[in-house]
This record gives structure tokens, C-alpha cells and sequence, in this order.
């Protein structure tokens, strides 16, 4: 927590969304700061899936350089014959876990099999350490590289970032901070890794939004919690699991955080189009986005500001 007990401590959540979901959170972030509200100054930023990308990205670049780049990056090319669904949240094709229909069929299955969430956990991870067995070291050599292309630095920065993800063997979460021994694209190439199981030393590690859909509640203890759900709050697991934002939202509420949280408005969903995966979508969720945060400014103000009560 901020070791300054004159003012409010503040933590910033930004879950997955796909390629879809990153843009339209660096949209909203660039229109929060465009509004006089910045809020990548965060005493915390939890990073999740393409979050953890994000979280990357606004400690280590200005918001509006990460905006415009989204704004001005050339149509993505895609193979002849292709589905826009069939690349990963930061554009790699999934050559390992098959196209994304096919995964979500394989992970619902593994969900509606699972007797709780440690077990969903535990399938999810042995089912994505065959996936890495089957592909060979060379995919998960892409994947870095591919990871680290789109971080602006490949340093920790100093601010107190926390990226998540989940131990494929045990199914316990994971939590990667600059402390952690591990590099900047590593943990985030980890907490990204929903197609197969990225291996860090002799430890296997899944996608962080296995371990709790946001993860918010690693804000706990923290006065202000603002977060960032490219998926609206929404979960595809049993609501009994607690996985979803709600749930988490009032575990924080009850501990004595003020949380509030932004998620896509009408207009972000259709910028999302059919599949937050597809890469051409990413200016038009970004704009979107951008206008979410830019709306949303005013009426967050008070409550983000450092010398509130």
C-alpha cells in the first residue's frame, strides 16, 4: 500500500479482452488523461491477460503515444482464406491451440467438466501443457518475441506492477512483479498464454484470468480500485465459483475500498465487432474507448484525486 497515510492509496485493474480489449483500454486510459485525469500514476496496476500488456505499455510510454500508434498502425495483414477470430489477443496466429471457436469449444468443455475452480484450473493447465509439448520450444520463442515487440520497454517499471498469471501444474494463481526474478516479457507473455502453457524455468504458466476473471481483489486493502473490464463484468464460469467482477467488486467494497469501474459502453461493443480478436477492429475499439474515458473523466475526477475524502 502507498506508504503515504495522508492520502488515499490507489490501484488500477485492467483485465483481457483480446486484441480488442487492450486497444480500447489504452483508448479509455489516453481519454481519462485527456480529461486532467491520469491515472497511470496508480499506487498498484494489476495486469491480467491483455491487461497485462497494457499495464506494460502505460508505465513505460504516455498514453497518447500508445493511442495514436493504435490510430495510425497500418491494416493488418492476414493470410488468404483466414478468419478474423483466428489470432490471438496480440495478433499471433493460434497455430497451437487451433482457431478460436475450436478453443473456446475445448475450454467450455473443460469448465462444465470441472467440479470447482481449482479443478477448471488444474484441466485448463494439463490440457495447455500438451498444446506446449505438441508445439516445441520454437512457439514459445515466438510468442516472446512477438510479447516483447509491444512492450515500449522490456524494464520493470518502478511502479508497483503486479501481472498475473496461474501455475498450469498446481493451478494456483501467480503474481509477477519486478521483485519476481522474471523479465517484463516474460510475465506478460505468461499472463497472455491462453493457447498453450509458457514456461518459465521448470514452472508452466497459463492465462492470469484463469486464476479470477479481473483480479481485482489483489487491490485489496487499497482505498480507490478503478477497473477496467473489456468484457463488461461478464464470466463464463458458474456464478457460484465467484469468479466474475461482481463478486469481487463486493469482496473490495466490504473490506473498505471505493471501487469503481468502466466498462464498454454501446458504442465500444460495436467497435468491438464479432471477435474481440481481430486486428482491424483495434483503431475503432481504441476511439471508442478513448471516448469512454474522456466522458467518464469528470465523473471520476473526485473520486481518483489524491487528496479526496
Amino acid at each position: 500500500m502507498n506508504a503515504d497515510t495522508s492520502s488515499p492509496s490507489r490501484a488500477l485493474v485492467l483485465h483481457g479482452g483480446g486484441s480488442s480489449g487492450n486497444a480500447w483500454e489504452l483508448g479509455v486510459i489516453a481519454g481519462l488523461l485527456d480529461g486532467g485525469l491520469d491515472v497511470t500514476r496508480a499506487d498498484l496496476i494489476v495486469g491480467t491477460s491483455a491487461g497485462s500488456t497494457a499495464a506494460a505499455q502505460i508505465t513505460s510510454a504516455p498514453p497518447g503515444e500508445l493511442y495514436a500508434a493504435i490510430l495510425d498502425a497500418p491494416p493488418p495483414q492476414r493470410p488468404a482464406g483466414a478468419a478474423p477470430g483466428a489470432s490471438r489477443p496480440d495478433g499471433v496466429a493460434r497455430g497451437v491451440a487451433g482457431s478460436v471457436s475450436s478453443q473456446l469449444e475445448v475450454t467450455g468443455r473443460i469448465i462444465a467438466e470441472s467440479a470447482d475452480a481449482a479443478d477448471m484450473r488444474r484441466r485448463m493447465g494439463a490440457w495447455a501443457i500438451g498444446l506446449a509439448n505438441d508445439a516445441g520450444p520454437e512457439r514459445q520463442a515466438q510468442w516472446r518475441g512477438t510479447v516483447a515487440s509491444r512492450l515500449p520497454s522490456q524494464e520493470w517499471p518502478e511502479q508497483n506492477v503486479v501481472i498475473t498469471a496461474v501455475d498450469a501444474r498446481t493451478g494456483e494463481g501467480a503474481t509477477f512483479d519486478r521483485h519476481s526474478g522474471v523479465a517484463l516479457a516474460d510475465a506478460v507473455a505468461a499472463s497472455c498464454s491462453s493457447g498453450f502453457a509458457y514456461a518459465l524455468g521448470d514452472e508452466r504458466y497459463i492465462d492470469g484470468g484463469y486464476r479470477r476473471n479481473e483480479n481485482a481483489d489483489l487491490a485489496a486493502g487499497y482505498d480507490r480500485v478503478l477497473v477496467l473490464s473489456p468484457f463488461g463484468g461478464r464470466t463464463r464460469h458458474p456464478l457460484e465459483w465467484g469468479m466474475q467482477l461482481s463478486a469481487q467488486v463486493d469482496e473490495l467494497r466490504a473490506g473498505g475500498s471505493e471501487v469503481e469501474t468502466i466498462v464498454p459502453d454501446a458504442a465500444s461493443l460495436d467497435a468491438f465487432g464479432e471477435s474481440m480478436m481481430d486486428l482491424s477492429r483495434r483503431p475503432a475499439s481504441a476511439q471508442a474507448g478513448y471516448g469512454q474515458g474522456r466522458a467518464a473523466a469528470g465523473r471520476l475526477s473526485g473520486f481518483w484525486a489524491a487528496d479526496a475524502r
